[in-house]
């Protein structure tokens, strides 16, 4: 039996650990950036405007959607697609007034308007005693549209 000479040997030996070794991973300067998820039609809207009213009484202490205890005299309002604990500045424009509210509901269900405001908001507002304004809408921070766990003692 002839023998192989010991370089050869030691290649082979050297050839199964590189087969063994993992890929490298490549990259390119230029290369694409991943693509992105779409982000939905709301978020690229940071202004809107439109009707508003308010609510407050018959909800006073009930679970709002984000899982907390309405306060009626809070700064919180309901919006039908705005994601839940989205910090906003809603201006009256019938008069200038403006606050800062959190979305902390969904609504209003009435055809025609874009917010339902606490009954504190409002007042802030000015449009208790009309019932509705004509706002302007201004996301200034998007919530995380998370559920807040409440104690039920």
């Amino acid at each position: 039996m002839r023998r192989l000479p010991a370089y050869l040997g030691a290649l082979g030996i050297l050839g199964v650990l590189v087969s063994c070794a993992t890929a490298p991973r490549y990259t390119h300067s230029e290369s694409t950036p991943p693509a992105r998820k779409e982000s939905s039609p709301i978020r690229s809207k940071k202004v809107m405007t439109g009707i508003s009213s308010y609510y407050g009484k018959d909800f006073h202490g009930k679970l709002t959607a984000n899982g907390e205890v309405f306060d009626m005299y809070g700064l919180t309002a309901a919006h039908k697609t705005l994601p839940l604990n989205t910090v906003v500045r809603v201006t009256n424009l019938d008069n200038g007034k403006s606050v800062i509210l959190r979305i902390n509901d969904r609504g209003p269900y009435v055809k025609g308007r874009i917010l339902d405001c606490s009954y504190g908001a409002a007042k802030k507002l000015g449009f208790v005693q009309q019932g509705t304004a004509r706002v302007r809408i201004e996301v200034l921070e998007w919530g995380d549209n998370e559920y807040m766990q409440h104690d039920e003692n």
